[in-house]
């Protein structure tokens, strides 16, 4: 029997739960985080967008057969065509406007993670780098998820931050995110038990690098 995606988290359970239910995750399901802290976040999440689409287009370059080809084509296009401009649109809602956009300084954790995304896919394979990909890809789609399912969540107009989890609690969204575990389930069934502990490694380091994402949200860090 192989292995599927759930092995992943599995063995990195704790950081995995760390990611999904960190205290930025918490206090904006509440509806009670920092205006500060969301802006903060919502700037470099404008810049992680940018690399990620970089990201994808790595994943053209590494693909191997037609479908992987264009699988990375669709990705690439959903997030300069679709994502990147519902971010701009966002972000303008909460009054930072596409000139503010274009000279933001890059964070240190926004560098450590992007940087560690597009390293690790240059030097790796495609499964590699969607390896790196998934904490954000699937992480985002569980934590809508998990929010919606405690009670101290608060939806509708009485939560600001309520269009982010609406976002991620979509259909668009969720569709990706399960094609995204789907993709992976059939190419981690075929890899063995020394593969897979590479891929966990990546997994793992990628995963801790997405809670000290939400941690420069809320330390407002640069």
């Amino acid at each position: 029997m192989g292995y599927r995606f759930s092995d992943l988290t599995d063995a990195c359970q704790q950081d995995w739960r760390a990611y999904l239910e960190h205290d930025f995750v918490r206090a904006l399901g509440a509806g009670r985080l920092d205006e500060d802290a969301f802006r903060h976040y919502l700037e470099q999440d404008y810049l992680f967008l940018v690399h990620f689409s970089r990201a994808y287009a790595l994943a053209a370059y590494k693909s191997q057969t037609l479908a992987e080809l264009r699988h990375a084509f669709e990705g690439l296009k959903t997030i300069l065509d679709v994502e990147l401009d519902l971010h701009v649109g966002y972000c303008h809602e909460w009054g930072i406007g596409e000139d503010d956009l274009a000279r933001l300084p890059e964070a240190r954790a926004t560098l450590a993670y992007t940087r560690y995304v597009l390293d690790t896919g240059s030097r790796g394979d495609l499964l590699d780098l969607h390896v790196a990909l998934a904490p954000c890809l699937i992480g985002y789609g569980e934590i809508a998820a998990w929010l919606n399912a405690q009670p101290f969540t608060v939806r509708g107009a009485a939560n600001p931050y309520e269009a982010w989890i609406a976002m991620y609690e979509g259909d668009a969204f969720q569709a990706a995110m399960h094609d995204e575990r789907a993709w992976l389930d059939a190419r981690l069934a075929e890899v063995t038990p020394e593969r897979f502990a590479r891929l966990a490694t990546i997994f793992r380091d990628a995963t801790r690098l997405e809670i000290d994402f939400w941690q420069m949200g809320l330390d407002r860090s640069l």
